[in-house]
């Protein structure tokens, strides 16, 4: 239904390219993290030796520069040890070995990683303030012989960045890892140490574990506690003359280098890259388990208290009150706009129903269609149809309270079928005078098609179950537009039906709870209602519906600080609807990009396991809860097609209208066109059914039939 227009402006767009922005933001530290710990462009595994090294090259000794005429191999002089370490800089290790070699007054020499550089500046800072020098073990300790061409310049380059950035240096030493000896360079790691030299490279091997100190030795040890211990052992070796680094035993100046400003700003860029990169992976973890959390709670407090509902309903209490039949006269509001496709179902369902006695409003707010020609050829005393300008579904609905001639009111969509014991069965929890609304059963009529489908399971497991949770838990946030009913007085005493938000029926709703009335489910009053049938139909409702309880929510936020039913209310309602249907289909993209990254580069196996793990509870769930509806079970094939395209859209939908009520901008009512195939009968079509169109049944009261229609100005 469209009604007066509260937008001031156009709903915000551009705040996609920021969600698109955010995505591949995701998207990016996602990739170069997966590609850090080699869950991307995997590198990790050296491959076995096809061949050896070349003969000039195997000569034993560790050190290798390539030049024009081949390779050339340096060894450490008699008497000296170059200490050197592999990996990190580990904030456990590396300060101990650092420690250890200030005692001993022993240079050495580090090989470390660039990314862990990038998260120890520090360490580095010493590392070189102390007197030792640093070399390249690559970015994320990548084998180079089996990396792909730009892995290969990724991990010598951004080593370099993050040297620069942590320690202000550049580096000419370089250990391949997975490399011990120099004939461990073998195979596929030959080639790729050939293309570091030609970067300007000093290949750093070692010298084997069975060589004597005192001959010259480049000793090789993990920052362990092994790596420690051998290295404690061989500074206290007598043997050796003087312990040095690298360069140090080739009598050169150090192979570090300081860097222009430029390129210490670039290295800070990738720490501070680096560094939020982690910070947002560590959030993300959270909020993937926050929302795994989420949602499996949510499926279980479903089935719990649906089934307290239904205990509740069955179980006889001794000493509660036997409430008396409501059978009092009923005024039915039917507010229309455009609805000619279906006002007629609509009124005949209504003068179908058994309960005896009841007044049907039908207001037409300004159609521009026959919808109020339709209604009013409808003949039958208990129809009135009111013309009014185009106001908007509030001012339609108090019109109609306005002219309501009993003290029962039942607001009804025009699109909406009911069955025969619905209005009946609505009304009687109003026997009961705390209760000042009661909302029915909404159920899918046009439920053919896949998007029917999966509306009539959002309806189901959604929608009705919410509906049975909050009524154990006396806090029902909105009474549907399409079946509610409510008492006059509790109407009229709460200023009638507001204006003020796009959720009419949710604001409502709260302001009878505050007003101190319970509200309460029906779930044997049954309605059928047409849901949309295109994606651009469902997103303009599914939008408003979502933007309306936003302001509702803003509206009644003082309830969270009331007593009472008000604050009951607010407290439990209010935060329910800001976790499960705020919180959760926030963090949803965030999500399901990391279950992509999860099933594409970590462990599928563990990624397929998740995910049907958390189906299977949705499948229980959809079950139990259509079961309790007497559904029939062969929908469920939908559901897990579901995942991949509507959860999506409804996702996308929270998420586009906290942006807008963020922005401050008013939306406007928009209408959805109607086929007249809410009426469940319809599917079926048997001989004798009514359907839309059909000539109304016979008049089941004495007398001639009338039909009267009034204009509201």
């Amino acid at each position: 239904m469209s009604g007066r227009t509260a937008a001031v402006r156009r709903p915000p767009r551009g705040h996609w390219l920021v969600l698109l922005l955010v995505l591949l933001v995701v998207a990016v530290a996602l990739l170069f993290e997966g590609w850090t710990t080699h869950q991307v462009d995997a590198a990790r595994t050296k491959p076995l030796c096809t061949r050896p090294i070349p003969r000039a090259a195997d000569d034993g000794k560790p050190l290798l520069r390539f030049g024009p005429k081949g390779v050339t191999t340096a060894s450490m002089p008699p008497g000296t040890v170059a200490l050197t370490f592999d990996g990190g800089p580990d904030p456990e290790w590396t300060p101990r070995l650092l420690d250890l070699l200030r005692r001993h007054h022993a240079p050495a020499t580090f090989f470390v990683y660039g990314k862990d550089a990038a998260r120890h500046p520090a360490l580095m800072r010493r590392i070189l303030r102390e007197g030792h020098e640093v070399g390249s073990y690559t970015y994320s300790g990548g084998d180079l012989g089996v990396a792909s061409p730009l892995r290969a310049r990724l991990e010598l380059s951004l080593t370099q960045t993050a040297f620069a950035g942590a320690a202000g240096i550049n580096t000419s030493l370089l250990r391949l890892p997975h490399t011990t000896a120099a004939d461990t360079l073998c195979g596929p790691q030959w080639p790729a140490a050939k293309r570091a030299a030609e970067q300007g490279y000093l290949v750093v091997a070692s010298d084997y574990k069975s060589r004597k100190p005192w001959r010259g030795l480049v000793s090789q040890h993990s920052q362990t506690d092994l790596g420690y211990r051998e290295a404690e052992a061989l500074l206290k070796d007598r043997r050796v003359k003087s312990f040095t680094t690298v360069s140090g035993g080739l009598g050169r100046p150090s192979l570090n280098d300081g860097v222009p400003v430029a390129q210490e700003v670039e290295g800070e860029g990738l720490i501070w890259s680096q560094r939020l990169g982690r910070a947002f992976l560590t959030v993300m973890v959270w909020t993937l388990t926050l929302a795994g959390v989420l949602g499996v709670l949510r499926m279980l407090l479903f089935a719990l208290f649906a089934r307290l509902h239904v205990r509740r309903l069955h179980r006889f209490r001794p000493g509660a009150p036997r409430l008396r039949e409501v059978r009092d006269p009923v005024t039915v509001l039917v507010p229309a706009y455009n609805e000619e496709a279906g006002i007629a179902s609509t009124v005949y369902s209504l003068l179908a129903s058994t309960h005896p006695d009841f007044q049907i409003i039908v207001i037409d707010d300004g159609s521009t269609d026959a919808t109020a020609d339709i209604a009013e050829d409808i003949d039958d005393p208990r129809v009135t149809v009111i013309r009014q300008p185009n106001g908007g579904k509030p001012s339609a609905l108090n019109t109609g309270l306005a002219h309501a001639r009993h003290d029962i009111v039942v607001m009804v969509d025009a699109d909406t079928i009911f069955e025969p014991e619905a209005l009946a069965r609505l009304i009687q929890p109003l026997a009961h005078p705390a209760v000042g609304a009661v909302s029915g059963n909404t159920k899918v009529g046009n439920r053919r098609t896949l998007m029917g489908k999966w509306q009539h399971l959002e309806y189901v497991l959604g929608f009705n179950l919410d509906r049975r949770m909050f009524e154990v838990l006396e806090c029902m946030p909105t009474v549907p537009g399409a079946i509610g009913a409510f008492r006059r007085d509790a109407l009229m005493g709460v200023g009638g039906v507001s204006d003020e938000t796009l959720a009419e029926d949710t604001d409502l709703t709260m302001a009878l709870w505050r007003a101190g009335w319970r509200v309460v489910y029906e779930e044997s009053a049954v309605a059928w209602t047409e849901v949309p049938v295109s994606v651009r139909q469902l997103w303009r409702q599914r939008y408003r519906w979502c933007y309306g309880t936003l302001q509702s929510m803003w509206k009644h936020r003082h309830a969270v600080t009331e007593v009472g039913p008000a604050g009951r209310f607010g407290r439990r309602v209010l935060l329910y609807v800001t976790l499960f249907q705020i919180v959760l289909p926030l963090c949803a993209p965030v999500v399901d990009m990391f279950a992509l990254f999860g099933a594409f580069f970590r462990d599928p196996l563990e990624a397929a396991l998740v995910w049907f793990g958390f189906l299977s509870v949705q499948l229980v769930t959809a079950a139990y809860a259509l079961r309790l509806d007497r559904e029939r079970l062969s929908v469920l094939w939908v559901l897990p097609l579901q995942q991949f395209v509507y959860r999506q859209l409804m996702y996308l939908v929270v998420i586009h209208s906290v942006i807008t009520a963020l922005l401050g901008t008013r939306l406007k009512w928009h209408s959805m066109k109607r086929t007249g195939t809410a009426d469940p009968y319809l599917l079926q079509a048997p001989t004798g059914e009514m359907s839309a169109g059909t000539p109304a049944p016979a008049d089941p009261l004495d007398g001639p039939p009338s039909r009267r229609s009034l204009s509201s100005s």
